[in-house]
């Protein structure tokens, strides 16, 4: 598949990549850049991370699961190839979610487009989990019909104990497209109606989250490639999911992230893959998101030659020291 003359979803400033081995990873090469790998205890309970897909993350602490936008539809709307059509109805395909989200307590919305939220509000009335997310995620929750007593807005600055893990809630930024724009910009200040199309679900203020189970390691979340730098400072993540942009109009995007967390000892790109077919592996790419994947690659290894970086495969358990 080729790039579409929309460009995509350039227009949502996020990207897309290459469909590369599960496990990539860089020489330790020394670098006055980079902090040395950071090792912490691993008392707690055992920690397995398993990618959803776009930037979906399903974490299982001990007994324990927490999702990050768990987008598991992956329904066609015309975007990857050149018809995107906004008026695409929301569609659950609940055979395709079946069982990779499990029991969770906790559902973690980055942002409230329709590749980061669709699937929720069934996930979390399935299950019973608490999505935590914006104010806009709160009332597009309640808009689905779920109580408010499953139904946690945060705004960034929340460190939240879970027992055996906590999150830190951050605030962040969604990607821009090459007009410096982003597609379905907005919140939600009240209920709405039911969300019907795909341009129903709007950006809603954008997130970002560490997890750290007890004993470590911590771990950051993005769901799409901006960030404010300030509010970064002193998380230090040993791992960080970092959403791969889609344009170069973020001014130096790897080397200021990286900075901003501390060197993270792994990187693990995400929402680089072709969301709108199935979940299999090899990931599905198109070429010109596998150009974006090796860029963001390359800048990794520039930035930070000592940073170990993992390129996931679906549905796959991984864990991290």
């Amino acid at each position: 598949m080729t790039d579409s003359p929309l460009g995509r979803r350039r227009f949502l400033g996020t990207a897309a990549g290459a469909a590369l081995a599960t496990v990539a990873t860089t020489s330790a090469i020394p670098s006055a850049g980079s902090a040395a790998p950071r090792r912490r205890s691993s008392s707690g309970p055992g920690t397995t991370f398993r990618w959803l897909g776009t930037s979906g993350w399903r974490v299982d602490v001990g007994a324990t699961t927490v999702l990050v936008d768990p987008y598991l539809s992956r329904y066609h709307t015309g975007l990857f190839d050149g018809a995107f059509d906004p008026a695409t109805a929301l569609t659950v395909d609940t055979a395709r979610i079946a069982d990779h989200p499990g029991r969770p307590k906790t559902i973690l919305v980055t942002h409230t487009h329709w590749d980061h939220f669709n699937d929720v509000p069934h996930i979390a009335a399935r299950s019973g989990a608490r999505v935590f997310g914006t104010l806009t995620a709160y009332h597009l929750g309640m808009a689905y019909g779920l109580p408010t007593s499953q139904l946690s807005p945060v705004s960034g600055g929340e460190v939240l104990d879970f027992g055996d893990h906590t999150v830190e809630v951050v605030a962040a930024l969604h990607s821009r497209n090459n007009g410096y724009s982003m597609a379905f910009p907005g919140v939600r200040v009240a209920v709405p109606a039911r969300p019907e199309k795909v341009e129903d679900l709007p950006e809603g203020g954008t997130l970002a989250f560490l997890l750290t189970p007890r004993g470590g390691p911590s771990v950051f979340f993005m769901g799409a490639s901006d960030f404010v730098e300030r509010n970064l400072a002193g998380l230090a993540p040993d791992v960080a999911m970092i959403a791969v942009p889609n344009t170069d109009v973020t001014s130096e995007y790897v080397p200021r992230l990286l900075a901003a967390l501390d060197w993270p000892a792994t990187v693990v790109p995400v929402h680089w893959d072709h969301f709108e077919v199935a979940l299999r592996n090899p990931p599905t790419v198109t070429p010109g998101d596998r150009d974006r994947l090796d860029s963001f690659l390359a800048a990794v290894r520039r930035a930070a030659p000592r940073t170990r970086i993992v390129v996931p495969e679906y549905l796959t358990p991984y864990t991290f020291a």
